[in-house]
């Protein structure tokens, strides 16, 4: 594992409204990103949207894969941009970023979200793992 890449720290408090998903399978990650996208429509940053779309995806698709149901996604709306908060119920298990695999098989998508972060973290809290990611806005 790699432990500054991805370290264990609690979700940072962020206030600001919230946009919240209960996703229960790979199909749904559809309408997640629809909604989300969608949100964007009033003039915001295309690149913004972009990163923030795919950390969400991300995020969402590693608790769906590795996680234990129900999985559930947070976006928190903040003055500098917006915290992702992905939960599942594997509690004994730390979001691990492939090592030592060709990207072409997947598994990099801890990697590239790091790349858009600019802090990032997981906990458990409440008998749930929290894998977060705060992004800023404006780049």
């Amino acid at each position: 594992m790699y432990p500054t890449l991805w370290p264990q720290s609690p979700v940072p408090e962020s206030p600001g409204s919230a946009w919240e998903w209960e996703v229960g399978s790979p199909s749904q990650l559809h309408y997640l990103r629809a909604e989300l996208r969608a949100r964007f429509l009033d003039g915001a940053d295309p690149d913004d949207c972009d990163h923030l779309l795919l950390a969400v995806d991300e995020l969402t698709t590693n608790g769906l894969r590795h996680g234990v149901a129900p999985i559930a996604a947070r976006v928190v709306v903040t003055d500098q941009g917006w915290l992702v908060d992905v939960t599942d119920g594997s509690t004994d298990h730390a979001p691990e970023p492939a090592h030592g695999r060709d990207p072409a098989h997947g598994g990099m998508g801890l990697y590239l979200v790091a790349e858009l972060t600019c802090k990032r973290g997981w906990s458990v809290a409440g008998g749930r793992k929290h894998v977060w990611a705060c992004l800023p806005s404006g780049g």
